[in-house]
């Protein structure tokens, strides 16, 4: 087992490396002038990104050999298999569209997925016994790929809007345009914080009162926020510059706003930082190398990924989650937190889907709805997952 595990790691990082490689080319369809040198640049890059796909499927098999079950019980194997089929989704549309700057922005999301995988513990551990059933890999693995597709449509989405909105002039367009890259920002700056001080084996231990008890709370990050009445013993340790307030006295409750708090900090510097040195907004300075984009082919590709993967969304996440739910638990439905989103996730697609049909809500309009799902989907996997507890707390 320790081979296979070895060897499935391995393929996780050969893929991970890939990817960026692969984006490299990508992006040299951008300033290549003469048409058969961009084109050579994409037929390697596509070609790269598959050798990638497939040495992460490559992990993905292995893994599965070596814990006995589908690699997407935990944050760790989840969030792979999240990447994976955002990969996957866009080889597919690539082959369909043949949109060179899809992989462009699609490829370091998935790199960004899997780095921040790696911030969840990768031991292999046996299933808690709720998940011991085939509908695990069965739910689990389809509410996946659509959420993979329809990432896609956030990709072409992101792109529209950056060729499109007016960069002339400060307008709401502009404003939530640095926001979404501000957020891009923050994300890379917790992977590159959290990587940072993991190396560093930095660990500081508080005792403070949780439930009535004294217990322990060991921070990995240095402590912004310390817990409510919480006495630091861990020396030569930073001190917390505050309290986390009181009714944050849950177990990691204190935990989860300092590593919320170190993102935000961390997503400033980095973003203004690259503001400093382009002296202009992000979008204003990306804009001028997407002068090859054509904005209604990339509107399409937005619209078709949403068409293919919202049923396949609502097969996953809804219809075999209620058939698990109700062997598991004997009820369809809860109202749990990962419950809810995911029927938030449904609407808003369907909303999508009715304005773009109906309304004819095509352009600038269905650019920013695939944007907000895409913010949807990654707060159900961020802060649901990692903020609100409930039965899917575990996943």
């Amino acid at each position: 087992m320790g081979d296979m595990t070895t060897i499935s790691s391995n393929l996780l990082y050969a893929a991970f490396f890939i990817y960026l490689i692969a984006t490299f080319f990508f992006g040299g369809t951008i300033r290549d002038k003469k048409k058969g040198k961009s084109k050579v640049a994409g037929n390697i890059g596509i070609t790269l990104t598959v050798i990638g796909f497939l040495s992460q499927v490559g992990y993905f098999f292995t893994r599965w050999v070596a814990s006995g079950h589908a690699p997407v019980s935990n944050l760790f194997e989840y969030t792979t298999f999240f990447g994976m089929m955002l990969v996957f989704a866009f080889i597919v549309l690539y082959f369909i569209y043949r949109v060179d700057l899809l992989g462009l922005f699609a490829l370091p999301i998935a790199v960004l997925l899997i780095a921040f995988a790696s911030m969840f513990p990768t031991e292999i551990s046996p299933l808690v016994p709720s998940l011991q059933s085939h509908w695990l890999y069965i739910h689990v693995t389809t509410a996946s790929l659509g959420q993979g597709i329809l990432s896609v449509s956030f990709v072409a989405g992101l792109i529209f809007l950056i060729h499109q909105v007016d960069q002339t002039k400060r307008s709401k367009h502009t404003v939530w345009l640095e926001f979404v890259i501000y957020v891009i920002a923050t994300t890379v700056a917790f992977i590159i914080l959290s990587s940072t001080f993991s190396a560093l084996d930095y660990e500081a231990t508080f005792q403070a009162p949780i439930e009535g008890e004294a217990s322990e709370v060991t921070y990995e990050m240095p402590a912004i926020a310390g817990p409510y009445n919480g006495e630091l013993m861990t020396e030569n340790s930073m001190s917390p510059l505050f309290q986390a307030p009181e009714w944050m006295r849950g177990q990691d409750a204190a935990k989860k706003l300092n590593t919320f708090l170190w993102a935000i900090l961390g997503g400033l510097v980095l973003y203004w930082a690259i503001r400093l040195i382009l002296r202009k907004r992000v979008a204003a300075a990306i804009q001028p190398l997407l002068k090859k984009v054509n904005p209604e082919l990339v509107d399409e590709v937005s619209y078709r990924a949403v068409a293919i993967g919202f049923p396949v969304f609502t097969l996953g996440a809804l219809i075999f989650a209620m058939i698990w739910a109700q062997q598991a638990w004997d009820r369809f439905w809860g109202w749990d937190p990962k419950e809810v989103w995911a029927l938030i996730t449904f609407f808003f697609y369907a909303a999508y889907l009715h304005l773009r049909l109906s309304r004819g809500w095509q352009g600038m309009k269905s650019a920013w709805l695939a944007v907000g799902g895409f913010g949807i989907i990654m707060f159900n996997l961020i802060a649901v997952n990692l903020i609100i507890s409930g039965l899917h707390s575990y996943a």
